[in-house]
């Protein structure tokens, strides 16, 4: 196995007998970079020479002794999170030369456990879409088929976990955008639980849903780092820190002769009235998933998420809005790009934002801008919120009878470029993502199989603050799920 394809547990062992060095193990990524980022257009920097110096004195650590968490690992973070002295783009025109004053809490959280930032990765711009086809700096390609969409808005960093361009990645996920991307590069991709992660540094899209997490080889790797990102921050005011859990169910699952962990005692929910319109294949991933969880134990009950329907409406009438509000910043005065050439105020901001925002970004302005003005706030913007709460009660409602629910995390495998021409096609790729989304509630996209040759993922949703047994049960299904192909690029 070359370096730069080795899980986190892996490289660690690795670094600690000595087998391998920092310097070795962060090289061998960036040649991985160097040799296909042309091609796929994953990177939107690169840290050169700071992430080689950086694994010298991570070696030099290592040799005195010390055994911080990450210590000498590589990994990629999305392009926008701010990162002092690196370039945040967010993928956009408007800031295709800010460099931040500062690290996001989570590039901190990283940097203090040892772990070596290589780069930033592309992404839908301002993170507004789902296959990365909205970049300003041209779409990444899908490791696994090139004529096909990685997802989004992670798109860069499903894609670079999956080429091995790095042990681990940073995503932001608002309403699927790091659980879509991990199903179609087969990868494995964990939403927190709103709150559960910091979102200071994080460039805000919609705040009311906005998470960062983690997007990794396997399970195990994911819950390492959502237990050194997640926690409490005085620069977000949303943030907290877990209590302990009084009923404790994931002492009363035991593990069987062959130390696999069983799921007797555990029930996990599925909405059957979701699966009807699904197509054949993805239907049958989901239902062979249903099986080997009930072989490990698990009881299956049907579930009726009513109301989760209306979530891809509702997350389209939320997000613009708050998009509207949080992109009103950026208006060429304070920082980032302007129009020079313009003969009053109003033509200067017409030109900079008309030339700095995107497509997407603009159409997401427009929509915004209208579901809150006088006459149309609450038509729209209002009743939009009610749903929302009445979607958090029905999901409340369904974990009072069940520990998990189970769902696809995608409609398809990954889609081609230009394939979702209209703007409703790619918004219903949020079908079985939003809903968790809205709820503030952890979701983990876990590899389960190909479908002519092309990876998809199943999700596993879990009650507020409950990511530890999300992640034991996804760490139990991914031991459990046969591997039938491997990437080669």
């Amino acid at each position: 196995m070359k370096l730069n394809e080795l899980t986190i547990q892996e490289a660690k062992k690795k670094l600690l007998n000595k087998e391998i060095t920092s310097f070795e193990l962060t090289k061998a990524c960036l040649e991985q970079i160097e040799k296909y980022n042309k091609e796929l257009n994953i990177c939107l920097s690169v840290n050169k020479e700071d992430a080689l110096e950086k694994a010298k004195l991570a070696d030099k650590r290592i040799e005195k002794g010390e055994n911080s968490p990450l210590l000498g690992i590589p990994y990629l973070a999305k392009d926008n999170l701010t990162t002092k002295g690196i370039k945040t783009t967010a993928s956009s025109k408007f800031l295709e030369d800010y460099i931040a004053p500062y690290n996001a809490t989570v590039i901190q959280k990283l940097e203090d456990a040892g772990a070596i930032l290589l780069g930033k990765t592309n992404l839908d711009e301002f993170a507004h879409g789902s296959s990365t086809e909205n970049s300003a700096y041209g779409p990444t390609l899908n490791p696994w088929d090139k004529t096909r969409t990685p997802g989004g808005s992670s798109g860069g960093s499903a894609a670079a976990v999956s080429a091995n361009f790095c042990i681990f990645a940073l995503g932001s996920d608002t309403g699927g955008s790091i659980r879509q991307p991990a199903s179609f590069c087969s990868v494995v991709g964990l939403k927190p639980s709103y709150g559960r992660v910091s979102r200071h540094g994080l460039i805000s899209m919609t705040s009311s849903t906005d998470v960062v997490g983690p997007i990794t080889k396997n399970v195990e790797d994911s819950g390492l780092i959502f237990s050194i990102i997640s926690g409490k921050d005085k620069y977000d005011l949303t943030s907290y820190n877990k209590k302990e859990d009084e009923s404790n169910r994931l002492k009363k699952l035991k593990r069987d002769e062959n130390n696999r962990l069983s799921l007797k005692g555990l029930c996990i929910g599925l909405a059957e009235d979701q699966l009807i319109d699904l197509n054949k294949e993805v239907k049958e991933v989901i239902l062979n998933t249903k099986k080997v969880l009930e072989k490990a134990g698990a009881k299956f009950i049907n579930i009726f998420l009513e109301k989760s329907k209306y979530a891809v409406p509702v997350y389209y009438i939320i997000t613009p809005a708050e998009v509207s509000s949080n992109l009103a910043r950026f208006d060429g005065l304070r920082f980032g790009f302007s129009e020079e050439k313009a003969k009053d105020l109003k033509d200067y901001y017409l030109k900079t934002r008309g030339k700095g925002f995107g497509k997407e970004a603009k159409r997401r302005i427009i929509l915004g801008t209208y579901v809150l003005s006088a006459g149309y706030f609450d038509a729209y913007y209002l009743k939009a919120q009610k749903v929302r709460e009445e979607i958090e009660k029905e999901f409340e409602e369904a974990f009072k009878i069940c520990d998990l629910i189970l769902s696809p995390s995608t409609l398809s495998t990954a889609f081609k470029f230009g394939e979702k021409a209209s703007p409703l096609d790619m918004y219903l790729e949020d079908k079985f993502l939003a809903g968790p989304s809205l709820a503030g509630l952890p979701a983990i996209s876990v590899p389960a199989g190909f479908i002519d040759k092309l990876p998809i993922g199943i999700q596993l949703i879990g009650d507020k603050s409950r990511e530890d047994i999300v992640l034991a049960v996804a760490k139990e299904l991914e031991e459990r799920i046969d591997k039938e192909e491997k990437l080669s690029l």
